[in-house]
């Protein structure tokens, strides 16, 4: 379960580190680690999909995060960029970044010239590799769009995970198929559309799931999010997470229902046994 993070003014941050941490990975624990008691992450942000939106970068990180517009930020020049830090947080003192790190007009700057712009401690942390790629967002997300969820996760360093609101579904399996829970999500890209081992957190309890994502192209052609709750009868909730465990197969479509009940029913013993050797990650941050 996710820790709560305490709040944190901004006169009292002493440290940042700055990037856009959509994904929260393996390469941003790098530098998160190094943020202290009184740091906070200085989210660049634009408007698209996410690998981790908005609070849940807080939730994850369990560091505040101050949010910053990139089109906010985007036309200053380097030294405007290190005034309008020293302005945020009057008693800021040291600043962490990536390598690749660059800001200013037009990209104009680079990492080491924060150490000829700041008159506090710099940090740059070096590229960090995992199973000898370098770790980014860009690796992950390609990952998700081809469906390779169990690579994706290895490179966050946990379970991918969406959520959203809760909403009502076509019918079809309450009454003929499985009942499932339908999802409305924004905010979040979205892994390959087929079938998945699945975990589903519902208030503070992780249910074993299947799930699938796509067009349901074997009964009203309309395009959903939902998820089957293993081996437990619950009533439906407002909201809930999904983590993604593994892919088991592409979307299909099925010539009747039974044949499509007879595919969910092998989805779902595939996933079980999925779930019982995929044990979930514990990590520190989470």
């Amino acid at each position: 379960m996710l820790k709560h993070f305490s709040v944190l003014k901004k006169d009292k941050v002493d440290t940042i580190a700055i990037g856009s941490f959509d994904g929260i990975h393996l390469g941003h624990k790098q530098l998160i680690n190094r943020l202290g008691e009184n740091g906070a992450l200085f989210v660049i942000d634009k408007d698209q999909a996410n690998l981790t939106p908005g609070i849940k970068r807080s939730e994850y990180s369990k560091h505040p995060c101050m949010f910053y517009h990139f089109l906010k930020i985007k036309d200053l020049s380097g030294e405007e960029f290190i005034a309008l830090l020293k302005k945020e947080f009057v008693n800021l003192k040291k600043i962490i970044v990536g390598y690749d790190f660059m800001f200013g007009n037009k990209r104009s700057c680079q990492a080491s010239d924060l150490k000829n712009l700041f008159d506090g401690e710099v940090q740059i942390v070096e590229e960090y590799f995992h199973k000898g790629i370098s770790v980014h967002s860009s690796v992950i997300r390609k990952l998700l769009q081809e469906g390779r969820v169990d690579e994706a996760n290895s490179f966050l360093g946990r379970e991918f995970a969406i959520e959203g609101e809760v909403i009502s579904g076509q019918g079809l399996g309450k009454e003929e198929l499985y009942p499932t829970l339908n999802l409305k999500v924004r905010e979040y890209i979205l892994p390959k559309d087929g079938v998945y081992a699945t975990r589903t957190k519902i208030d503070k309890k992780i249910y074993n799931s299947v799930s699938f994502i796509g067009n349901r192209i074997s009964t009203d052609g309309e395009f959903s999010i939902e998820t089957h709750i293993l081996d437990e009868s619950i009533l439906a909730p407002k909201h809930l997470e999904v983590f993604f465990v593994k892919r088991l197969r592409d979307n299909q479509k099925f010539d009747s229902l039974s044949e499509l009940k007879k595919q969910i029913n092998q989805d779902i013993n595939e996933a079980r046994e999925s779930l019982r050797v995929c044990k979930p990650y514990a990590l520190e941050f989470l």
